[in-house]
Order: structure tokens, then C-alpha cells, then sequence
């Protein structure tokens, strides 16, 4: 069952530093869920945006939620720049933004 990898879910999550940003597909690949929607599925169960915060968490493009759950779109474009996340547009600068995979 899906729900099964949502310890490890959040365990990454938790290790995201501020102002870097991991991709629903990267979290993916690190837990080996086959399906990065399913990332963003256990993300919505978070109770805890502190001690794991999703808001770190954007789809392959960069680009925010816009059903964040602890307040939608922009909240969490909010959150990213107030942590010193760089946007060009509405999207996190990827390349400059994203955490090494290698670092989970």
C-alpha cells in the first residue's frame, strides 16, 4: 500500500534545508513510489507543516501547488521566498533552488 512510504515521505521532507525545494519526482525516486502524484497525495495528509514542511515540495517544472494545504498557491510562494527560494515568475529557479538528491 501506498501509504506505507509515508514515514519515509515525510522523514525526506523533514530534511529538505530552507530555501531549497525537492520535486515530487525526486521524492519519488528516493522512496520508490512509482507515481510522483502519489508523493503529493501523502503530502495532503501532513498535520505538521513545522517538523515537515511540504511547502518545499514542487512538481517537475517548479512550479507551486495550487491546492497547498495549509493555505493554497500563494501562501506557499510566499513561504519558498520568504526562505530566499529564487523565482522567475511564478516558477523556483530549479537549478539554483533544488536540494542534490544525493544529500537524502
Amino acid at each position: 500500500m501506498i501509504l506505507d512510504n509515508a514515514d519515509q515521505v515525510f522523514d525526506i521532507v523533514s530534511r529538505i534545508p530552507r530555501g531549497k525545494v525537492l520535486t515530487y519526482g525526486d521524492i519519488a525516486k528516493l522512496t520508490g513510489i512509482k507515481n510522483p502524484r502519489w508523493v503529493g497525495r501523502i503530502l495532503h495528509t501532513n498535520i505538521d507543516p513545522i517538523e515537515v514542511p511540504c511547502h518545499r515540495v514542487v512538481n517537475a517544472q517548479g512550479k507551486t501547488a495550487a491546492a497547498y494545504v495549509f493555505g493554497g498557491h500563494g501562501v506557499q510562494k510566499q513561504r519558498l521566498l520568504e526562505e530566499g527560494v529564487e523565482f522567475i515568475g511564478d516558477t523556483v529557479n530549479l537549478s539554483h533552488c533544488r536540494a542534490p538528491i544525493n544529500m537524502f
